[in-house]
């Protein structure tokens, strides 16, 4: 580890939890410099749905590579971007009638929705953005200031401006719709809301805790943005792309965003890659107004073509997410069943799931670091890292899931059976 503490910033962060040195990996499986395999529930915070060096992707890449097929290009035309192009038209929108115009932004999905913003105050001539309680959108100056975590926001070293946050669903109970309150505000005209821009929401909170907005909520959030002619950006960079069941996390609500950001899985393969949909009518960008060196990604275009053409022909990878999906729902509900000592709650949909106990944050930290020593990656997410949160690759196996899913037992069974670490806790007994 010398070379990392000696030369990397003090910023780096997920090697804290997990510290050893990864050498290999092969779908659901990392393995490191000392051979331990471990399986793997953190899939590049949801980078990975198609697991690691999935050769059907990998084979077609090896093959563009030794054509000495384009790798960078700026916007120009290639056939890489034209093959994915082609994918995407014929098995994603047209089969859901939609009609989006794409940008292909520089290479991260906080460049995705920066591109998002400028473009919905382009187009409305506003400058307020609405965004919710717990919503993670990156951490450039203009996403990190639609997130609500204050570890992000206070990193900013600047006023975070033109943002005002809403609740969302659930922040104030389950008895509350928050959007009764946005709506208010709305239609009145002392309220002190500016009217917004747009809206950006995720269907499910990834980093806020794994919170998932319902379908009612989010149809009456559409309804809202259309009447008061607000835009309404869905940003699907971690629960798009298969992780909810369908291909994006709004179809089940049967919403049609004016603005959809996507990247993380959408390369397929770990390789950077962000895009901006956006409804035909709302392209008003001229040539070269927002631009960046790294628009596209070619390599990135094969394995994106590569993993549409594998799973998104028909409903085979919807139908695999949803049954595994419930086979994790299942487990941990047993889970947390079956612990006494502090009340968990399960959460999630599709493929992300979470176990979360806001009486005891800590506690999670402490699992997770079990389930480390005994060959799990699975990390914490929400405010306090109260939540325990699942995110394995949409291609792993049935044995590897339910082993995974079985070190999540074992690993609470140590925790609260260590007499130190329950003191710490400050809970009363073992379990």
């Amino acid at each position: 580890m010398s070379i990392f503490n000696r030369l990397e910033s003090n910023v780096r962060g997920y090697c804290r939890s997990f510290p050893t040195t990864f050498t290999t990996a092969q779908n659901a499986t990392l393995t490191d410099e000392n051979g331990q395999d471990f399986i793997d529930f953190l899939a590049g915070a949801g980078t990975l749905n198609y697991g690691h060096n999935n050769s059907d992707i990998k084979d077609p890449l090896i093959e563009y590579l030794q054509r000495d097929g384009v790798l960078h290009g700026l916007d120009m035309h290639t056939d890489a971007k034209a093959q994915f192009l082609e994918a995407f038209e014929e098995h994603i929108l047209w089969p859901l009638e939609l009609d989006y115009k794409i940008q292909f932004t520089g290479p991260t999905g906080t460049n995705a929705v920066e591109a998002a913003f400028k473009l919905a105050r382009k187009v409305t001539g506003r400058t307020n953005i609405v965004s919710f309680t717990n919503g993670f959108h990156g951490v450039s100056l203009g996403s990190v200031a639609a997130t609500g975590n204050s570890h992000f926001r206070d990193a900013a070293g600047t006023p975070l401006n033109n943002v005002t946050f809403m609740p969302f669903d659930g922040y104030l109970g389950e008895d509350v719709d928050t959007l009764d309150y946005f709506e208010r505000l709305l239609r009145d005209s002392s309220s002190g809301l500016d009217l917004p821009a747009a809206v950006v929401v995720e269907t499910v909170q990834g980093e806020g805790g794994v919170n998932v907005a319902s379908v009612e909520w989010l149809q009456k959030l559409e309804e809202l943005c259309h009447e008061f002619e607000i835009l309404l950006i869905v940003d699907d960079i971690q629960v798009g792309c298969g992780r909810t069941g369908t291909f994006f996390s709004f179809e089940e609500a049967g919403i049609v965003p004016d603005i959809v950001t996507l990247s993380k899985s959408l390369s397929a393969y770990g390789l950077p890659m962000s895009l901006v949909l956006m409804k035909s009518e709302l392209d008003e960008w001229k040539p070269g107004e927002h631009n960046g060196t790294f628009r596209g990604n070619n390599l990135a275009f094969v394995s994106a073509k590569a993993a549409i053409d594998l799973y998104w022909q028909d409903y085979s990878m919807t139908r695999s997410v949803k049954r595994k999906g419930a086979l994790i729902e299942k487990r941990l509900q047993e889970i947390a069943e079956d612990i006494n000592d502090v009340e968990l709650e399960v959460r999630g949909r599709g493929m992300i799931w979470g176990l979360a106990c806001r009486e005891c944050p800590e506690l999670m930290e402490l699992v997770s670091a079990a389930a480390f020593k005994r060959g799990l990656i699975i990390e914490t997410s929400g405010t306090d890292s109260h939540v325990l949160k699942c995110l394995p690759p949409l291609t792993i196996d049935d044995d590897q899931l339910i082993s995974g899913l079985e070190t999540i037992t074992e690993s609470f069974a140590a925790v609260l059976n260590d007499a130190e670490a329950m003191k710490s806790l400050g809970l009363a007994h073992a379990n």
